[in-house]
């Protein structure tokens, strides 16, 4: 598990990154959730937006485990190396995007518009949203709104070939996604105008960019691990000499 460490925080770091994305993808509809929640159910506002939120983040665990059976089935096949090459593609999409140098990471997207078409009725149905398992299911529905970053993570989640990682990097990057998302939810206009600053935009987009190269297979994967085991090896105790009397000597005759 410690090795997980660094993977989980590159994929919440990931989430806040993609904040300007965010709002732009799900800022309205946060505010809509936000207006649909009754008025004498108001003063428990935050509680249901943080129900909205644990319903989408679970919902991307959920689609983490299930395209992780998939990479965990290429793991040991050529194919492997495909799908790491796609996911780092596409996660400099993802950066391009962000930092409003190319917006062609959108017809990614448009890919999943049919799934949301059969969603959406049951979304509508949950509303209005008057109690914490409403407020938990219809996030659990958010969830699946097409959203080129979420696609672009879901592959790099899926090229470590483990389920239970994949549903874990899914995770940690929907968690990475909360302060933006609760803060555009609770009209917190000061940090949503920051992140919608191009100067922000292009750093995030920048640093997203990075991430996509170093997710390309090539040495650089391998040194962090190599780096490990030389340090466990260095800490390794001496093999230990055998105890006794010393072996008696033959002497010729």
């Amino acid at each position: 598990m410690p090795e997980m460490i660094p993977l989980l925080a590159s994929a919440a770091i990931l989430g806040l990154l993609g904040g300007g994305h965010c709002l732009g993808m799900c800022g309205g509809l946060m505010g809509a959730l936000t207006l649909a929640i009754p008025p004498e159910q108001r003063g428990h506002r935050l509680r249901l937006l943080l129900a909205y939120n644990l319903g989408r983040v679970l919902s991307y665990a959920a689609a983490g485990l299930l395209i992780g059976l998939g990479g965990w089935a290429l793991a040991n096949s050529p194919a492997a190396l495909a799908l790491r090459i796609v996911a780092a593609l596409l996660l400099i999409a993802m950066g391009l995007y962000l930092a409003g140098w190319w917006s062609g990471l959108t017809r990614l997207e448009a890919l999943g518009q049919r799934l949301w078409q059969h969603l959406q009725p049951v979304a509508s149905r949950l509303l209005p949203v008057d109690s914490l398992p409403r407020a938990l299911l219809l996030g659990a529905v958010w969830g699946w709104l097409p959203c080129g970053l979420v696609y672009s993570t879901l592959l790099w989640a899926a090229s470590q070939g483990s389920a239970l990682d994949s549903a874990l990097l899914m995770l940690a990057f929907g968690l990475g996604t909360w302060p933006v998302l609760l803060a555009t939810g609770l009209a917190a206009e000061r940090l949503t105008t920051w992140l919608r600053q191009r100067h922000v935009r292009i750093a995030g987009g920048l640093l997203v960019i990075l991430f996509g190269f170093w997710t390309f297979p090539g040495p650089h994967q391998a040194w962090l691990t190599g780096h490990r085991e030389h340090a466990a090896t260095d800490r390794m105790p001496a093999p230990m000499q055998p105890v006794g009397p010393p072996a008696a000597t033959v002497k010729p005759v």
